[in-house]
């Protein structure tokens, strides 16, 4: 199951910090913004850092890290220059080893800054709990900040706590209605986190409208709007207007694929997908192309698309990046095959793909060099490797194999630690026929992954909660937003729904 995964350090971890963009602005009640600081001696490097931050704001990191990279180089002890390096990492190397730069050059800097820092070091050992206090410090050293109340609001995201997440955009948006961060991350909480408005989500988009008319991310992110909304042709409509917009802007022509992917043109998702890879740096070219191969998930080949993305990961050893980024893309790339092939039952391409995966997944962590980083991998390598066991009817050892995650884990401070372990449990309980076990377990994973909800809705039509399991069957059928477990399960899913 998707959320078995243990994810790795960068972008993605570090989600909730990246949302933010700079503002000497009056807020809504005349109340002055005071702004975490930004230090730095070198004004030619602050230039760099405020025009990186403006791309990170809308969700451009690709664009932004370059950026950053010229602000250190024209003041190499720019710290939060390095942090928003990490932030923006296309690798977990890049992330460790620009965070230790900015650890290494807070000497002077100001409290903020080594909050945030200290906010970000949390991912590395696991500590959300930490990262929770850290967070609330930052507000109540600078109240006044938006950004400050954007970075709490992240956190509390990942940690389930979406209304008081959304009262933390709230005074980032009292302090400064214009703070176009804040209202993306209303848009990003209304339409993927429980309980969910798509309604409010489009409004996000459309006051977005009209503080930046000219950003083509806001005509991108309509068409995730109007895609939950079941409005398939519309989202196109949108996703076409941001690329007429910016050319640039390849990530919108991969979800014009994902469109006709589900509307089942393949033809056209294909040649999306073409279009969008073409325009991808590094090693997003691998990443966008994955999705390619997903068309044929949809078109029921899971053997064509397992041979399509056999030939990204070799050719992410000829691609022109570095080895890091190489690796990255790999993984992710293994990772999709490994899902495919166990959703099959196809044993020895599994034991195979999960063999070469955790291999790289190794190199990855020797590369890193941090034990807790070391000791997550690890998990998440048992957890692959008990899920192969589990649907090879070997319950015994994949149960030990979950035990050993949950050993290595136990000692995070992170509420949300255990949701791997019981998805494995739940995967053991369901391939057993014991369906209310079944359940039991896999609610405690992490139902956002529709994957993982799929499942669930097998387990209750399993123990004869029909109703309820046509009701998870819908959720995950409407979802439409591509991922190799619900290219995977959709077509599934459509027809239980019904009933």
């Amino acid at each position: 199951m998707r959320s078995l995964k243990v994810p790795a350090l960068g972008l993605l971890l570090l989600a909730p910090l990246t949302a933010c963009q700079e503002g000497e602005t009056e807020g809504a009640q005349d109340v002055a913004v005071e702004e975490i600081p930004v230090t730095t001696a070198s004004e030619e490097a602050r230039a760099d850092f405020e025009a990186a931050r403006a791309l990170q704001d809308v969700g451009r990191y690709q664009e932004a890290n370059p950026l950053f990279e010229s602000a250190v180089q024209k003041d190499p002890g720019f710290a939060h220059a390095y942090l928003s390096i990490a932030q923006t990492a296309a690798s977990a190397r890049e992330f460790k080893d620009n965070l230790t730069r900015a650890q290494e050059n807070l000497d002077g800097r100001s409290e903020g800054e080594r909050l945030l820092v200290e906010i970000t070091e949390t991912f590395l050992g696991n500590d959300a709990t930490r990262r929770l206090e850290l967070a609330q410090k930052l507000c109540q050293q600078y109240p006044r900040s938006p950004r400050a109340w954007l970075v709490l609001a992240g956190v509390q995201a990942d940690q389930n706590q979406h209304e008081a997440a959304r009262e933390s955009i709230q005074r980032a948006l009292e302090l400064d209605p214009a703070f176009l961060p804040a209202h993306f991350r209303v848009w990003g909480s209304h339409l993927f986190d429980e309980p969910k408005d798509f309604a409010r989500a489009e409004t996000a988009m459309l006051e977005c409208l009209e503080i930046a008319p000219d950003e083509a991310k806001v005509h991108e992110n309509l068409g995730d709007v109007y895609r939950a909304m079941q409005a398939l042709d519309r989202a196109r409509e949108s996703y076409t207007r941001a690329v007429e917009m910016d050319p640039s802007l390849s990530v919108a022509n991969i979800k014009k694929g994902h469109i006709n992917s589900f509307l089942g043109n393949f033809d056209e998702a294909r040649a999306a997908y073409d279009v969008g890879v073409e325009g991808a740096q590094g090693p997003n070219r691998i990443t966008y192309a994955n999705y390619r191969a997903f068309a044929h998930l949809h078109a029921g080949d899971p053997g064509a698309a397992l041979e399509e993305l056999a030939g990204l990961v070799a050719a992410a050893d000829q691609a022109e990046i570095p080895q890091d980024q190489a690796f990255g893309a790999k993984i992710f790339t293994l990772d999709n095959m490994a899902m495919i092939a166990l959703h099959n039952d196809l044993f020895d391409d599994s034991e195979k793909i999960i063999e070469e995966l955790a291999a790289l997944v190794r190199a990855t962590a020797e590369s890193v060099d941090d034990p807790d980083f070391t000791r997550r991998q690890e998990a998440n390598i048992l957890l692959w490797q008990g899920q192969l066991l589990a649907r090879r009817g070997d319950y015994d050892a994949a149960r030990e194999k979950a035990e050993e995650y949950r050993v290595l884990l136990e000692g995070d401070n992170n509420p949300r630690r255990f949701e791997g372990y019981e998805g494995v449990m739940g995967l053991i309980a369901l391939r057993q026929g014991n369906y209310p076990e079944a359940s039991e377990h896999i609610r405690k994973s992490n139902l956002n992954i529709m994957y993982i909800k799929y499942h669930l809705a097998l387990a209750e039509e399993g123990a004869g909660n029909l109703e309820e399991a046509r009701k998870l069957f819908r959720e995950v059928a409407e979802w439409n937003f591509n991922s190799v477990g619900f290219a995977l399960v959709r077509k599934d899913a459509m027809a239980r729904m019904a009933g």
